[in-house]
């Protein structure tokens, strides 16, 4: 029994290191990402989200797996309200989130066909998501005249610069603690957009929270079912472990 539980805690440690050794390898440099603080019980942050996501996105960026009428649902949407307010490319209400947009097309415009966010938000994490959004600057080099922070050369414009403005790169050096100059980069405050800079982060918050809730739909039921499972197997280990006694006593 001692060997088995030696030999399983060597095996768990080998599968964590190896997973957060292929994390950060596919994570790439290192960068700072905010922290989204998204809620998915908030069913009106995720109507919000979906209503900014459908405006601002779908023109380019399709959710390939996620249909209307499981969104519909999920989100606490009357299927009338939802056909007249939440359908504007007039499709089936039990059809995908698509778009009209030829992908040939598409990718000699923006360099790259704009990839499907169905599970970008697995792929990248909410934290990210929510950065990148926030991190638009001026650059009259790139063919939008803009650039991110967080994805440097994007391709793609900034679609919700009329509600955030415009942002410019302000680069300036610091001293190290070793007394070195370092040159360090920030954005200045967003100018001429309709919203603030506190009402912005909430729209895009919305938006992250919406994207997090497509990745997975029933990541509520899985975390709350999760707690179950580890309850059942702490109870099943202890009923294991004496059985295995009463077994092996006249052995021992």
């Amino acid at each position: 029994m001692k060997k088995l539980i030696i030999a399983a805690t060597f095996g768990i440690l080998f599968s964590v290191t190896t997973l957060l050794s292929f994390t950060a390898v596919a994570s790439g440099p290192s960068i700072h990402l905010d922290k989204a603080n998204n809620d998915l019980s908030d069913k009106e942050s995720l109507k919000k989200g979906f209503k900014t996501y459908l405006n601002y996105c779908l023109g380019c960026h399709q959710l390939q797996y996620q249909r209307y009428n499981r969104t519909f649902d999920d989100l606490g949407i009357d299927k009338a309200d939802g056909v007249a307010n939440f359908m504007p490319t007039g499709d089936k209400v039990g059809g995908h989130i698509l778009n009209t947009m030829p992908e040939k097309e598409a990718a000699k415009w923006f360099g790259s066909a704009p990839p499907d966010l169905t599970l970008e938000a697995r792929l990248r994490s909410p934290d990210w998501i929510y950065t990148y959004l926030r991190s638009f600057y001026i650059d009259e080099s790139r063919p939008f005249d803009v650039n991110n922070t967080v994805f440097k050369d994007v391709g793609m414009p900034h679609v919700l610069q009329s509600l955030q403005g415009v942002s410019t790169l302000v680069v300036h050096k610091e001293l190290d603690e070793h007394g070195e100059e370092h040159e360090v980069s920030s954005l200045s405050p967003a100018m001429g957009g309709s919203l603030t800079a506190e009402e912005y982060d909430v729209v895009v918050r919305d938006l992250t929270n919406f994207l997090e809730y497509v990745g997975e739909p029933n990541k509520l039921e899985r975390k709350a079912l999760g707690y179950w499972v580890l309850a059942f197997l702490f109870f099943f280990f202890i009923i294991s472990y004496f059985l295995k006694k009463e077994y092996w006593k006249d052995v021992h």
